[in-house]
């Protein structure tokens, strides 16, 4: 069969990248509300402070998800907007931002699929050390069943912690987002271990005072596929997606890094031989809270790097000129959305969510009003066909959440991205549904049977 009868179609967007409201309703400030004002840090000195002023617009933006036919969305929370310190005292007006949302959702017949922790740190845990801080993961722990309580009967599923690979990876090992760190790879090490306690004590929590949930975290990494067709290239694709690189900073990229503790319990191998004089103190009580049981496998996909297999194992085989490019300057391989389930699911045996997958083009609004986005509609044909093609194969795939559900902040290149299936005009704040849009109307009405 295709999809499944249970297929959830969804679309996606994170806190700050839409919110605005950086300092309404006692919201404290996060680590990208710091990185935004550091001069150069950003495009143009772009800021999220206003960006889509969801925080205002939230019940017309839910109501133009409805007309579209979305069916699920998936935000995510504030820490800063529900705890102004970190930690200690919820604040209510940021809770009460949280409730409205939800409860407009619910309203509209929309599934709230909500993440915890799509990076922006509450900044004022940041200068305590932030993930670095041992007690970071206990931090998590009281935010987390803070919004379990709070939500319990409203939220079934939960993400705990959105692409832990790049705020670890870009914040604390490149510099390149907030916190705009450069740390070592011991460090960094220690950074990883904490993230993973916080998502396994997240996960503790949910399940104690949420209700019936299902959990899971959306995470994104080094994905391979075959250059051809020959099984020798499918090993090699495979095995190059769950190798740990050998420099520590495309380490923190792994997949394996992040998964094998989660869904196995252990770190992996080559990764403890590669980097073992540079790891933290690590405990089997520290293993039993990150391996707890979760629901499903959550990625968030836009391209993957094509190798060959060599007599030593695997190299990667350059794109041939000319490739075709997003406007972010990825490149466009709609056969990672059949590798990358195939492999994830072959290993660790979870049902498979595509958390975020989408393109960003150059958009702008024609001479008749509406935006006519043919690249994106072709990209996402391609893309699903290959997912389509997955779940034929009885991988269990369990849903897709398009990324994104408007154009947004998109970090570090501030609003030069367009990834949105909704225009958004920063100017005067309107919306306006591209072309995609409707088309992935039509998709989800179908249940993805009409590519």
């Amino acid at each position: 069969m295709d999809f499944s009868n249970h297929f959830v179609w969804g679309a996606a967007a994170s806190s700050y990248q839409i919110e605005g409201g950086s300092r309404e309703g006692g919201k404290g400030d996060s680590v990208w509300d710091e990185f935004c004002r550091i001069p150069g840090a950003v495009f143009e000195g772009q800021t999220g402070d206003i960006a889509c002023d969801h925080y205002h617009r939230f019940r017309d933006d839910i109501a133009m998800m409805k007309q579209l036919g979305i069916r699920a969305y998936r935000f995510s929370f504030s820490w800063p907007r529900i705890f102004p310190n970190g930690t200690g005292e919820i604040n209510e007006d940021g809770m009460r931002f949280y409730e409205d949302v939800v409860e407009e959702l619910l309203k509209n017949e929309i599934i709230p699929y909500a993440t915890l922790f799509h990076w922006d740190y509450p900044a004022v845990l940041q200068k305590q050390g932030g993930w670095l801080n041992p007690q970071s993961p206990l931090w998590f722990e009281q935010y987390a069943e803070a919004i379990a309580k709070r939500f319990q009967g409203k939220i079934h599923h939960y993400f705990t912690i959105n692409e832990p690979q790049c705020f670890i990876g870009l914040g604390y090992g490149r510099g390149q987002h907030a916190p705009g760190l450069k740390l070592s790879a011991a460090d960094n090490f220690l950074a990883v271990h904490h993230v993973l306690l916080a998502h396994g004590r997240a996960v503790r929590a949910l399940r104690k005072y949420g209700g019936p949930v299902s959990v899971g975290l959306a995470q994104c990494g080094r994905i391979y596929s075959p250059q051809s067709n020959l099984a020798e290239d499918t090993e090699a694709a495979r095995r190059a997606t769950f190798e740990v690189p050998d420099n520590f900073l495309d380490a923190l990229f792994s997949v394996s890094l992040w998964s094998d503790p989660i869904f196995k319990g252990e770190y992996p191998q080559d990764f403890r031989q590669k980097f073992s004089g540079l790891l933290p103190k690590i405990s089997a009580e520290d293993m039993e809270i990150i391996s707890q049981p979760i629901d499903f496998y959550a990625q968030n996909i836009y391209h993957s790097t094509r190798v060959k297999a060599t007599k030593e194992g695997w190299e990667e085989v350059p794109f041939p000129p000319g490739m075709t490019k997003t406007a972010m300057n990825w490149p466009v391989t709609p056969e990672c959305l059949y590798w990358c389930p195939k492999f994830l699911y072959e290993k660790y045996h979870k049902k498979i969510i595509i958390s975020e997958n989408g393109m960003s083009a150059h958009d702008t609004i024609s001479l008749d009003g509406r935006v006519h986005d043919p690249n994106r509609i072709d990209y996402l044909r391609r893309y699903l066909s290959y997912l389509r093609k997955a779940a034929r194969e009885d991988i269990d795939i369990g849903g897709y959440f398009i990324w994104s559900l408007m154009d947004n902040f998109e970090w570090d290149s501030g609003y030069h991205e367009r990834f949105g299936i909704i225009y958004i005009d920063y100017e005067t704040q309107q919306r306006i549904p591209k072309d995609s849009a409707y088309w992935y109307q039509k998709v989800v009405e179908c249940n993805g049977e009409k590519l």
